[in-house]
């Protein structure tokens, strides 16, 4: 997939007005590695008059005890001098201990993802504050907890954007490809697998092709997006023999999408799909469910991955992990997926607003 890696330098903002603004950056779940990466990240990013500016969103206080644990306060402290680091303070309901959860927090968690929300898409006559968002992992079960029925930051986000089909995709740096990104987005997310085959449809596919497509042009830059989709059965079904979504569904889909302008290929059988020969000349894998696209993502990315929301109205990235609780306040805490996030989200900052390379597919 031919695309900068994600290992590569920071790059640089360019001059469309978004870039002006600066990153928010939310600090996810107190009681884990949220507040530790974004520290560590931050540091490591932030810098000169040229560099991208950040504003993180978080509990002041939690995030000077954290740099002090993790021996970098001075460091924290002279970039929030500089004002290369902003803080929005967002106080905890009640003192966190790293690595204990605490539901009385879980509504400052949705209190973080608000407030960017609300710096992101502004009332009317007013200005947006922030150019995209970088989220830190949350702890589902603390903000239920709490009392907050809640699914995930992409169902949470989308919701509160007014968006009715979002789709998730990931990307790491190719491993048999130094200079390439590997690209998946998923056509369902979080649903058992008994539930996957009756979630697909026509329409559906449709709908999400049509979303991946838009976004890598108008958040990518590329010109004509190239997807491969996988099928959902062994071997792609077997000419029907092993199951007939790929013949009745996942087939007249991408000729549909193909009529509009989309260059949609498959389905392949997901079990040869992911090797370098075949992933070299596209730009996006679509895959049918959860583990079929990010397991072979995951194996050869893990740790520098992106998790990217399709279909908003804004930017939004994240980091490919969870909270990691035994690992918070530790200094052990890996930061290279949260360093990819927020360079994702500089880069496509630098593509908003633009025309679609290559004009818009028809029914876009």
């Amino acid at each position: 997939m031919t695309a900068p890696s994600a290992t590569s330098s920071p790059p640089t903002v360019s001059a469309h007005p978004a870039a002006s603004l600066p990153i928010a950056i939310t600090t996810g779940e107190p009681a884990g590695i949220g507040p530790d990466i974004t520290i560590r990240a931050v540091l490591e990013l932030a810098g000169g008059k040229a560099g991208p500016r950040f504003h993180v969103l978080g509990d002041a206080r939690l995030l000077a005890e954290r740099a002090a644990v993790l021996g970098l306060a001075q460091a924290w402290q002279d970039k929030l001098v500089a004002g290369e680091v902003v803080v929005d303070d967002i106080p905890l309901a009640v003192p966190c201990q790293p690595g204990v959860l605490d539901a009385r927090n879980g509504r400052h968690v949705l209190a973080l993802l608000d407030a960017a929300l609300a710096g992101l898409q502004p009332q009317p006559g007013q200005t947006a504050r922030y150019a995209a968002v970088v989220t830190a992992p949350v702890q589902k079960s603390t903000i239920n907890d709490a009392g907050v029925p809640f699914t995930g930051h992409t169902e949470y986000l989308a919701e509160r954007a007014g968006v009715a089909r979002v789709v998730m995709m990931l990307a790491g740096p190719q491993p048999a490809h130094a200079n390439a990104m590997l690209r998946v987005a998923l056509a369902t997310t979080h649903l058992p697998l008994r539930d996957v085959a009756d979630a697909l449809d026509v329409p559906m596919l449709l709908e999400t092709l049509t979303i991946v497509d838009t976004d890598l042009r108008r958040r990518f830059g590329l010109a004509h997006p190239r997807i491969l989709v996988t099928g959902l059965n062994p071997h792609a079904g077997e000419s029907g023999h092993l199951g007939r979504e790929e013949i009745d569904i996942i087939a007249p889909a991408l000729t549909k999408a193909r009529e509009a302008g989309i260059d949609a290929r498959g389905p392949y059988p997901a079990d040869t799909l992911f090797q370098p020969r075949l992933l070299r000349d596209a730009d996006c894998v679509l895959a049918m469910y959860h583990d079929q696209g990010l397991a072979p993502l995951k194996y050869g990315t893990f740790g520098h991955g992106v998790n990217i929301t399709l279909g908003l109205p804004f930017i939004r990235t994240s980091v490919d992990h969870g909270t990691a609780l035994d690992l918070a306040a530790t200094g052990r805490a890996e930061h290279g997926s949260m360093i990819e996030a927020i360079r994702c989200a500089i880069g496509m900052v630098g593509h908003a607003g633009r025309d679609l390379p290559g004009g818009s597919p028809a029914g876009h």
